[in-house]
């Protein structure tokens, strides 16, 4: 029986939905990141939710698993090209997400946003 959606954004959300996979994909859009890497930079998922969000996002084809053969073991993740065309949705979304934060900073709620180099720095400490 052949899959129905009702809307596009409905077969988006099925690849790239939930509350992890949109973030680990705008780090890599950054470039290939180890999985230790991925971890310091998004701090409050687990080790388990990350290899599964990984694992999901590489079977569908969004995001590529190389393993380097030495001791330890050395795995990068990196977007593949087919995950590189979501580029502009991701940077929209990043975009949005970060003039969120103003607007609700304008109204004097206590929010902060960490930039690509904060988070980058703090993984490096």
């Amino acid at each position: 029986m052949a899959k129905t959606y009702n809307i596009g954004v409905e077969a988006t959300m099925e690849v790239i939905g939930g509350k992890w996979k949109p973030i680990i994909l705008c780090h890599l859009r950054k470039g290939v990141l180890r999985t230790g890497e991925l971890r310091r930079a998004i701090p409050k998922i687990t080790q388990k939710m990350l290899t599964q969000q990984l694992r999901e996002l590489e079977a569908a084809n969004i995001v590529c698993r190389t393993v380097y053969q030495q001791v330890p073991p050395k795995v990068e993740y990196s977007l593949t090209d087919y995950g590189e065309s979501l580029e502009d949705i991701l940077h929209q979304l990043c975009v949005w997400g970060e003039e969120n934060v103003d607007r609700r900073q304008a109204q004097g709620e206590a929010v902060k946003l960490l930039q690509w180099d904060d988070v980058a720095a703090s993984s490096q400490q």
